[in-house]
């Protein structure tokens, strides 16, 4: 098959399925895995270049709401006739029913059944220590600095956090991403602070930029030092890397409930 991604959650999802040597295009933002850099770039996300997508002629194009916006490119893809499914997870149980819907539709329901089992044994492992947790610490996620967005009870941030042995702070709001004030974070005064700002790489995330703001130094994150930056690519893409991102966190917060962070994807 000739597939095509037009965003970095569904590159990732078909790396997984073990179908990156069937990619003949994918959008600007898909840095992984290594692989996809030397493909035909189409254009950013919400701007994917429909004329340079149809003319490869695609077997079947994986679209995304996961990223406001994205509606766009499937009206175009609907107008145009060209065969495409839209995927739009909250949670790591629709990843996983991602996974098997795209292995239907790819001839690779065996691989993908294989990686679902893996990723709920995980879950389900980390749901348990995470009983076994004696403190649960409020988290601040930040993907968005000015204005500020946060994730809200309605994606797979508050999941994470949940089975990493923490609360989102902002898991009372019915949303999948919350725009908030700064001075709402500091009321509700997190015990730290995860920096994952989506397309910045970590590099240009700086915790200066939290320190300056008003009240910062009230903060029991800010107090304590507890101030993550982390790769927004573990944390901001609902595909099966989430699983990475949370043994991570888990670690961190964690380190003596939950087993060691190695970096090495457990579902590789």
């Amino acid at each position: 098959m000739r597939l095509i991604s037009i965003c970095p959650s569904n590159t990732e999802l078909l790396h997984y399925l073990g179908l990156t040597n069937t990619l003949v295009g994918v959008d600007d933002f898909s840095d992984w895995p290594k692989e996809v850099s030397n493909l035909p770039k189409l254009g950013p996300d919400l701007n994917i270049n429909m004329e340079k997508l149809e003319a490869l002629e695609p077997d079947l194009v994986l679209a995304s709401l996961s990223v406001p916006g994205m509606e766009r490119n499937v009206r175009e893809l609907e107008k145009r006739s060209i065969p495409h499914v839209v995927l739009n997870p909250q949670s790591l149980e629709e990843i996983a029913r991602d996974l098997l819907t795209v292995g239907e539709l790819t001839n690779s329901s065996s691989k993908a059944n294989e990686i679902v089992s893996s990723m709920r044994k995980i879950i389900h492992t980390y749901r348990q220590c995470a009983t076994h947790c004696e403190n649960r610490p409020s988290l601040y996620w930040e993907w968005w600095p000015k204005p500020i967005f946060t994730p809200g009870k309605v994606n797979w941030l508050t999941e994470v956090s949940d089975l990493a042995g923490a609360v989102n702070i902002f898991s009372d709001k019915s949303v999948a991403s919350y725009q908030t004030e700064w001075a709402e974070v500091v009321e509700k005064n997190p015990d730290a602070i995860c920096m994952i700002w989506v397309g910045v790489k970590e590099s240009k995330m700086n915790p200066k930029h939290v320190l300056k703001r008003e009240n910062a130094d009230t903060i029991n994150a800010v107090q304590n030092s507890q101030i993550y930056v982390l790769e927004e690519s573990l944390y901001c893409r609902p595909s099966p890397r989430l699983i990475l991102g949370l043994q991570k966190l888990a670690s961190l917060l964690h380190p003596t409930c939950y087993p060691a962070y190695t970096g090495n994807d457990p579902l590789l």
